[in-house]
């Protein structure tokens, strides 16, 4: 063991160093944990961690200028170079491909889930022959260009558009424009169990789509038949579609607060000859106007855009989640079925379950919990990085 630590010592010699105070392995090393870095050391390198004792305990980004300091991308003593991206990128895809079989059902999917895939900082949603790209680290910024041709190949896709969120270049200390494959398209039709969906990519919210729900859209359409469904918070109406074409609803009303995720709501449910409400709304509003009008639903779905923000949320996110919930459970009629998510990662499930049905009590229901769940399995989780498990489902029963 001390003789291939002395040789990958050897092997990094050249590489930039940092030192973190006690060894830890979580994908994550926020600032306070972090000591020296050698002066080559740039945000945004690879670099090689040690601990105090100068033993080396693997490979990450890193940026002084992030709360998350080092993002480590593999652990142990192996050397790291070039085959690093691509082995990696390649087994990413051969979990969708070739595990998964997702092309039999979609030809829309997450491709690589950041830390689930060993790629701290880089989300990739597969449209068709178009990648919709998220980037959320420095390191993976300036790796990008590299990363773009591997992607393609292991794909087969043509096309990229990459982004970075104004929060994500704020928290990393960068600017950045996106960038855009010449010939991009601005929309493409993309087939979901039998269903064809529009994706609008400038503008839009994340990725295009939210690919995440797919197994959740189809669990929801087994409980719709001959019902009358309230989608919040809809964006392009994809639960809605679900509900209404493999469900058999009886109605659907889709409401969101952005007025182009709702039109594209409506051409979604016309490229499906479905017959959808569609509504331009506030849901606090909707849903308290609806309260008043004695408006019940047999079937309520809440996905709201992420409300909390970060380990350090003062409990304004919290708040919204529980206000959310209390005034969908009030539409719900007796008997009917409440679904409720939350993408935020750094309110944990069972916080998140506890909220849900506490805020469905405050609104003098009596809930069944029939089962918690995530996303499907494209999204894998690292056990070394539990805020990769982002997503909660909460399905309910209010009596």
């Amino acid at each position: 063991m001390i003789e291939s630590q002395e040789n990958a010592a050897t092997l990094d010699k050249a590489s930039p160093t940092v030192c973190v105070r006690t060894a830890v392995y979580h994908t994550f090393i926020y600032k306070k944990m972090v000591g020296q870095a050698s002066p080559d050391a740039k945000p945004g390198d690879v670099v090689t961690v040690t601990d105090k004792n100068g033993i080396r305990l693997g490979h990450a980004f890193y940026n002084p200028r992030s709360s998350i300091t080092l993002r480590m991308l593999q652990f142990g003593d192996r050397p790291f170079d070039d085959a690093f991206w691509k082995e990696t990128i390649l087994r990413a895809v051969a979990l969708r491909i070739g595990v998964l079989n997702l092309d039999r059902h979609t030809d829309a999917y997450r491709l690589v889930h950041s830390e689930g895939d060993g790629i701290s900082g880089l989300v990739v949603d597969k449209y068709g022959d178009c990648l919709s790209i998220e980037v959320f680290s420095l390191g993976i910024w300036r790796q990008i260009e590299r990363l773009l041709p591997l992607l393609h190949e292991a794909a087969g896709t043509k096309h990229h558009l990459v982004r970075i969120d104004s929060r994500v270049q704020e928290q990393e200390g960068f600017k950045a424009d996106p960038i855009q494959s010449e010939g991009m398209p601005k929309a493409i039709e993309i087939r979901e169990n039998d269903l064809r969906f529009q994706i609008q990519f400038e503008p839009g919210h994340k990725t295009g789509f939210f690919c995440d729900q797919r197994d959740n859209r189809q669990r929801l359409a087994a409980l719709t038949r001959g019902r009358d469904v309230l989608d919040l918070c809809s964006y392009t109406g994809a639960f809605g579609l679900y509900a209404m074409k493999q469900g058999g609803a009886k109605s659907v009303t889709c409401v969101d607060l952005d007025e182009r995720p709702i039109e594209q709501a409506q051409k979604n449910a016309n490229l499906n000859q479905a017959r959808m409400k569609t509504v331009h709304s506030d849901a606090f509003i909707y849903m308290r106007q609806m309260g008043e009008n004695q408006r019940l639903f047999d079937v309520v779905v809440l996905d709201p855009p992420k409300l909390v923000f970060g380990k350090n949320d003062t409990g304004q996110g919290r708040f919204k989640y529980a206000d959310l919930n209390r005034l969908a459970a009030g539409l719900v009629r007796p008997g009917g079925i409440l679904l409720t998510c939350s993408c935020s990662g750094a309110l944990p499930a069972d916080e998140f379950t506890k909220l849900v049905i506490s805020s469905t009590q405050r609104a003098g229901r009596e809930p069944q919990l029939l089962g918690t769940n995530g996303p499907g399995m494209d999204h894998p989780v690292s056990p070394r990085c539990a805020e990769s498990s982002y997503l909660k489902a909460v399905w309910l029963r209010l009596m």
